[in-house]
């Protein structure tokens, strides 16, 4: 199991499979730094597409800019194209969110998220547990 801390990208999506399974669709930016051999400061991001499929009841607290702690599974993947360029992303299968606090930016009506909140202790997750992968 792996954990990653990180700020949401843009608001989370539900989509609805041909099953009525229902899966929150995110992407998450994690910052690096670290000091090259000349002593000069490099910032990285690196993002990762997230999907969490236990409760989509959680996506309304998934807004852009949201510090989130996902613990999950890793993988990554590859495609062509459109423009026939070979395109890469890294993917993140979610099986715990924590909430750390509200957004970056206050934003104007954005559901306001509770500090260290453990997404699995919610009364809200009513879900099954069996995850499809």
């Amino acid at each position: 199991m792996n954990t990653i801390i990180g700020r949401i990208t843009k608001n989370a999506q539900i989509n609805t499979l041909k099953n009525d399974k229902k899966v929150v669709n995110f992407s998450v930016a994690i910052n690096n730094s670290y000091k090259t051999k000349q002593g000069e400061r490099k910032e990285q991001t690196t993002y990762y597409n997230c999907s969490y499929w236990i409760n989509a009841k959680i996506a309304e607290y998934l807004t852009k800019g949201t510090l989130v702690e996902l613990s999950g599974r890793i993988s990554s993947s590859a495609w062509i194209g459109k423009d026939g360029e070979i395109k890469s992303g890294l993917n993140f299968h979610t099986s715990n969110i924590k909430l750390h606090g509200g957004t970056q930016k206050s934003e104007p009506n954005s559901h306001p998220t509770t500090n260290q909140q453990n997404v699995n202790d919610n009364p809200f997750d009513d879900a099954d547990d069996d995850l499809p992968f």
